[in-house]
């Protein structure tokens, strides 16, 4: 299983927020992590464009997004982006995209929700034919008519990921893309619903294997403080009560929320516990660096534990 890090979201000024990703991106290369990870939230970076960033303080990790929003953008200025962004990379882009969620596309954006899973389908076509290139991109489905000349092309293969939380969505993505990037998904939910749903879709589709990314909290601490992990994790990163598709998820497997899924504790506790993330089909995990502490230094002392522990674990699980 590859060990990667989610990276970004951080506070304080532009310039700060350039200079902190800039140093943990150097960081991940250096403690040998396979991955480095880009959210997009709704209020910061463009996580393409801080790609390209990444890029240019790395020469050897993955860099992937975790993702995309397709209303956001034409399938066609998504792909020159991406294609743009992987060269800039040398080849190191893992393009994660999905439909996103109703709170951020309709009522933040204003923007329709009707039907996501067919219109990821449906974009997912023509992005697929536009990062194929270089070449003309011709194709009409019910929601676009394409018909667009692309000179440019990926000179290595950019891996498609799609945020897949459903049996269609699980469908799709096994069909059409590389692997899904998740959130809200434990190891039973994976185990019984989405390894096997997307895995017999990409066989049926005659595709290889298909990545499994699975994003989880982790914080090293002591025994004693694990309760508190899970309800730091659970303020600030609770997003189930306001997503039916987080909400779903959730009932597939054992936890209740994303304090559950938090990988707490001393270092034997959260291998084990990446172990059997890799026993139930993960491919990939995707720590999201969870500190505790009462001030500033103990988190920031808090976030380095956890994440020299980290790299240390990574080798084990390949």
């Amino acid at each position: 299983m590859r060990v990667g890090v989610m990276i970004g979201a951080e506070r304080g000024d532009m310039a700060r927020k350039v200079g902190k990703l800039a140093s943990d991106i150097e960081w991940a290369e250096s403690a040998g992590l396979d991955t480095a990870w880009m959210p997009q939230v709704p209020d910061d970076f463009d996580c393409l464009t801080m790609v390209s960033l990444m890029a240019a303080h790395s020469s050897r990790i993955e860099l992937g997004t975790a993702v995309v929003p397709l209303q956001t953008q034409h399938p066609i200025a998504l792909a020159r982006q991406a294609l743009s962004t992987h060269a800039v990379s040398r080849g190191r882009l893992a393009l994660g995209v999905g439909p996103s969620h109703h709170w951020i596309i309709r009522d933040m954006l204003g923007l329709p929700y009707e039907k996501p899973a067919a219109y990821t389908r449906d974009y997912l076509q023509v992005l697929n034919a536009a990062v194929a290139g270089p070449g003309p991109v011709d194709v009409e489905n019910d929601s676009f008519a394409v018909h667009n000349p692309l000179a440019i092309g990926a000179d290595t293969p950019m891996p498609v990921l799609v945020a897949a939380l459903g049996p269609v969505m699980l469908q799709i993505a096994g069909e059409l893309a590389d692997g899904t990037v998740l959130w809200m998904a434990d190891e039973r939910a994976i185990g019984d619903h989405i390894a096997p749903k997307i895995t017999k879709a990409a066989a049926d589709a005659g595709r290889p294997t298909p990545r499994i990314v699975a994003g989880i909290p982790v914080c090293l601490c002591a025994p004693a403080q694990v309760e508190a992990a899970k309800e730091r994790a659970n303020r600030i990163l609770g997003e189930a009560e306001v997503s039916p598709n987080y909400q779903r998820l959730l009932e597939r497997g054992d936890a209740r929320d994303v304090g559950d899924l938090c990988a707490a504790g001393d270092s034997e506790q959260i291998l084990r516990r990446f172990r059997s993330f890799a026993d139930a089909g993960v491919t990939d995990l995707s720590v999201r660096l969870l500190p505790i502490g009462d001030n500033r230094d103990e988190l920031v002392a808090s976030k380095r534990r956890t994440r020299d522990m980290i790299a240390s674990l990574a080798s084990e699980l390949r």
